[in-house]
């Protein structure tokens, strides 16, 4: 089975306690997540005041680990601009993908606009 590589839209919609598809959550177990997801990720933790919260903790316990951003990573999220730019990727969200191109993995987001991507890997949109 393919590995699966989480967008930072995911532990949102699950904190935020937004609505998605509810076998998304069998998908984190054993995901992985880009340095960079992580850092937005925890930066809006922040926001909210969720940094020490129990289930924060217990969701990135269940991720298999949170992959350092390469510089070959980087280049690619930079060639991601032109397939990307119609449905306004931010580096972040090109950086997720990055990573699983490198992988060769498959991706789960709850931006439905990446089901409008088509850029050689299986994208999930959990919403």
């Amino acid at each position: 089975m393919s590995e699966s590589v989480l967008d930072a839209s995911i532990p949102l919609a699950i904190f935020r306690n937004e609505q998605f598809d509810a076998d998304v959550l069998d998908v984190v177990e054993g995901a992985l997540m880009s340095a960079v997801n992580f850092a937005e990720v925890w930066t809006k933790l922040h926001d909210f005041g969720l940094t020490s919260a129990r289930r924060v903790q217990a969701f990135f316990a269940l991720l298999d680990r949170i992959e350092p951003f390469t510089q070959s990573q980087a280049r690619l999220a930079a060639d991601l601009r032109p397939a990307t730019n119609h449905v306004g990727l931010s580096l972040g969200d090109r950086a997720c993908l990055a990573l699983t191109l490198a992988l060769e993995a498959e991706v789960y987001t709850a931006d439905r606009l990446w089901s409008k991507l088509d850029i050689g890997c299986k994208i999930h949109v959990i919403r």
